[in-house]
């Protein structure tokens, strides 16, 4: 898959987010989450690699911190326990619930956006992707049934370990002789497969 159709794709969705946002329609993009939660029991987190807003502005945060030299500082251990993930999801839900009920329009989504730019500028991508990020949390549950996925073909992978390296959410996972990417944790975003030199990875279904 081309970089450049992808990076179009996710400009276009960025854009209807920001109108949403200017429309005050932005809770129209929870229709959208939806559709990438039944898509994830079949396709895995596309709307991870190729729709969410967040995940397009982290690219050109972390595009911006290369090209500035900022380095990212160590994620603190205490943000990678599994209860800090599932604390942001409950948040998340109250605020949500709290809007529905109220008809109260609160900027849940924008904040988040905003907080997973911010965090960025700090951090690896890693941290709002694995831990931090409401949506990757539910995602990564139906993700695990997905037919299709990220795939390394043992037979070619020279384990040089670039995917690994270059994964935002680390779903890679280094073995002995190989590697391997976990599915619930890869958000489809195509990188390892357009880095590995040995052309050992590709998004297919399983057999």
């Amino acid at each position: 898959m081309k970089k450049s159709l992808q990076r179009t794709i996710q400009f276009l969705f960025l854009a209807f987010f920001i109108f949403l946002i200017v429309q005050g329609k932005v809770q129209l993009w929870m229709g959208l989450f939806l559709a990438g939660i039944i898509a994830s029991f079949v396709l895995g987190r596309v709307y991870c690699g190729w729709l969410c807003s967040i995940n397009t502005a982290m690219i050109y945060v972390t595009w911006i911190k290369k090209k500035l030299h900022i380095k990212s500082m160590k994620i603190p251990s205490i943000l990678t326990r599994p209860w800090v993930r599932y604390a942001m999801l409950s948040l998340f839900v109250i605020f949500f619930v709290i809007t529905m009920v109220t008809g109260k329009r609160l900027p849940v989504l924008p904040i988040f956006f905003v907080v997973g730019m911010l965090l960025t500028f700090l951090f690896p991508e890693e941290l709002w992707h694995r831990y931090l990020c409401p949506y990757g949390t539910i995602l990564h549950i139906p993700a695990k049934a997905s037919r299709f996925q990220m795939s390394i073909d043992p037979d070619k992978c020279n384990n040089c370990g670039v995917c690994l390296r270059v994964c935002p959410a680390k779903a890679v996972e280094k073995l002995d002789n190989n590697h391997e990417i976990h599915k619930n944790d890869c958000l489809v975003c195509m990188e390892c497969s357009r880095k590995c030199k040995q052309e050992a990875i590709k998004y297919k279904t399983l057999k």
